[in-house]
């Protein structure tokens, strides 16, 4: 009798973990000249073609491998006409996932204006250190304008 007690016991201590896998689901394709970013201006004019025209803020994210040859492009979030919420984590969780070696993040300026805002810095700086610790390089962070302009916050020094 004791032992059949036991077995009762067991079975209601007994909990059911969650066993998970993760994966990347490829969403769409996007059409584009080159899958190597071989200059900035190639990350540039992928993040125009790709963001360019959009009416609101959208944060993009390119990974790249070792040579750097595109992994992903992901959007990370799509905010206002003003701002987008972006975390080191949401930007990593992708990188990770899509084996980076390095990445470069970029996002629109709806008004067209391509000056990079004191918010745009900081999280350049955060995703940079979040990096480090991962072992996944920033190289740049680009933002687009209209007519062709863009700002880069590696050739401004800020990264």
């Amino acid at each position: 009798m004791q032992h059949a007690q036991s077995e009762e016991t067991k079975k209601v201590r007994m909990r059911r973990l969650n066993v998970v896998k993760l994966q990347m689901l490829k969403e769409k394709n996007f059409p584009y000249i080159t899958n190597v970013i071989r200059s900035p201006i190639d990350a540039v004019d992928l993040f125009r073609e790709f963001i360019g025209k959009e009416d609101r803020e959208h944060f993009v994210l390119l990974c790249l491998d070792t040579k750097n040859k595109i992994t992903a492009l992901n959007t990370v979030s799509i905010g206002s006409l003003n701002a987008a919420i972006v975390t080191p984590r949401e930007i990593f969780k992708t990188a990770i996932l899509a084996n980076s070696c390095s990445l470069i993040v970029a996002h629109n300026h709806p008004s067209g204006c391509p000056i990079e805002s004191r918010e745009d810095i900081e999280i350049s700086k955060r995703i940079k250190e979040a990096g480090k610790i991962l072992g996944i390089k920033l190289l740049d962070h680009i933002i687009v304008g209209d007519n062709g302009k863009y700002s880069s916050l590696k050739e401004k020094g800020h990264i």
